[in-house]
């Protein structure tokens, strides 16, 4: 059972109705079925409800096959008939032996958001669909990537690309057959690209699987509608106990009050599997079942442990996080746009020669846990900013990034790891909880502006 779409233009235009337009739209065009159909009915919606909003279609080359530059051509060409916009962003250099398919889609989602910016538009659409959908809960299933439930959410409508761009997912409620329907019945073509039936590949294999009836897609949907509603709700009771409970009342320290460790047990367990992850500048959220044994022990005792890259200090005052001394980055050159230690994002307006970035370390984070004042024990202060990013001219430790009388324009600002790189609207809640916390960049509005912005799609 597909999920399918009216045959009014009405309908079809529907997917669009919620996303707002006025900073313009990128379209993802590969030219095959479900791209062209997103670039017709997305320029179908525009001309009647937004003409003035940009569009622009970029065509990703990735260079796998003889083919492909062609291919990229007949984009260009359909976009001339229509009036549209086009580049091609071509994937150069050497291609990895092995691990194609995931190389390849982060190829895409950089050259794609290289265009975006290039072109002042923040948001990248793309014609992922139900099909799609279905497929990436089968293989997260069977890879068991998903243990915690969070994975088999599926795609979100939307996902912020590295605190920038909005890569926007409408057509999540459409089947690939109607939207070949909606092509047939405007005479357009599409283009076959051979790789999405070459059974070398997981997601090809996959696919054949759903078309021999071996699953049921409602049902495997259905499974991806539920998943995300829970994550969401989830998210929402995490980010109040991050609101209410959590404060940094020293510069990578962040306290929780003791009230945490009696909170409801599913919540505070995600809330501090983020807050984990955060803290200890690692991409990924701990692993639930050893968050949970560590959140059994918090309770009404003293303790000390570590757990992703984080020192856990619990005490009468409250539970306290801060960056573990161990694996901490090795002096170097600081280098535009870094992310140092998972934790900082280092950004600078002069010439800053001779100066390395490396952590404080426990002579010069006692001198600064001095500077602090007595928010909290001298020994966590110390603790805390000894892990913290310091300049450093030979053996001197001049103080923080940001600091002022550094130097001009040296910011280390925070970033919320576990979403640097995409961060899907099902925890947009949270990620904002955690960055206002941590003192990171506010979250990007996103383009999605009714109550669907975090919401999985639905039957249309």
């Amino acid at each position: 059972m597909h999920v399918a779409i009216a045959a009014s233009a009405e309908a079809e235009t529907s997917f669009f109705s919620n996303i707002d337009f006025s900073s313009g739209a990128i379209a993802a065009v590969s030219g095959g079925s479900d791209s062209t159909a997103l670039l017709i009915l997305l320029k179908e919606h525009l001309e009647r409800f937004a003409p003035t909003a940009r569009l622009v279609a970029v065509t990703v080359d990735h260079a796998l096959r003889p083919a492909s530059a062609g291919e990229a051509l007949a984009v260009k060409a359909l976009c001339g008939r229509l009036g549209i916009v086009h580049r091609t962003m071509v994937w150069t250099g050497e291609k990895p032996d092995t691990g194609i398919p995931a190389a390849a889609r982060e190829a895409r989602y950089r050259l794609l958001a290289e265009a975006a910016r290039a072109e002042g538009i923040g948001m990248v659409l793309t014609g992922h669909t139900a099909d799609d959908q279905a497929e990436t809960i089968m293989m997260r299933r069977q890879r068991s990537a998903a243990d915690d439930g969070r994975g088999l959410a599926g795609m979100a409508p939307a996902t912020l690309y590295e605190g920038s761009v909005w890569i926007v997912r409408p057509l999540l409620g459409a089947s690939r057959e109607a939207l070949r329907d909606v092509l047939r019945r405007r005479n357009f073509s599409w283009i076959d690209d051979p790789t999405n039936a070459d059974a070398t590949y997981e997601r090809p294999r996959v696919r054949a699987a759903i078309g021999d009836g071996g699953e049921d897609f409602a049902a495997v949907l259905d499974l991806a509608a539920g998943a995300a509603l829970r994550r969401i709700e989830l998210g929402e009771k995490a980010t109040r106990l991050i609101g209410s409970l959590a404060s940094q009342p020293v510069r990578g320290l962040v306290r929780l009050g003791p009230e945490f460790a009696s909170a409801e047990k599913h919540a505070a367990v995600y809330a501090l599997r983020i807050l984990l992850a955060s803290v200890g500048g690692v991409p990924f959220l701990p692993d639930e079942a050893r968050t949970a044994a560590l959140f059994d022990r918090l309770a009404g005792q003293k303790l000390r442990a570590t757990l992703s890259r984080v020192t856990v200090d619990a005490r009468r005052s409250g539970i306290f996080l801060h960056r573990e001394a161990r694996g901490l980055p090795e002096p170097q050159s600081v280098a535009q746009d870094m992310v140092w230690d998972g934790r900082r994002l280092i950004t600078f307006n002069d010439a800053i020669d001779g100066l390395v970035i490396a952590a404080a370390g426990p002579t010069c984070g006692a001198r600064l846990a001095e500077e602090a004042g007595n928010a909290v024990p001298k020994s966590l202060a110390r603790a805390a900013l000894s892990a913290e990013p310091a300049l450093w001219r030979g053996a001197e430790c001049l103080g923080f990034a940001g600091d002022s009388g550094i130097v001009s324009g040296y910011a280390a600002r925070p970033v919320v790891a576990p979403w640097v790189r995409f961060l899907p609207s099902f925890d947009l809640r949270a990620a904002r909880a955690t960055s206002d916390l941590l003192g990171a960049p506010e979250v990007p509005q996103s383009p999605l502006s009714d109550a669907r912005n975090d919401r999985p799609w639905s039957k249309t």
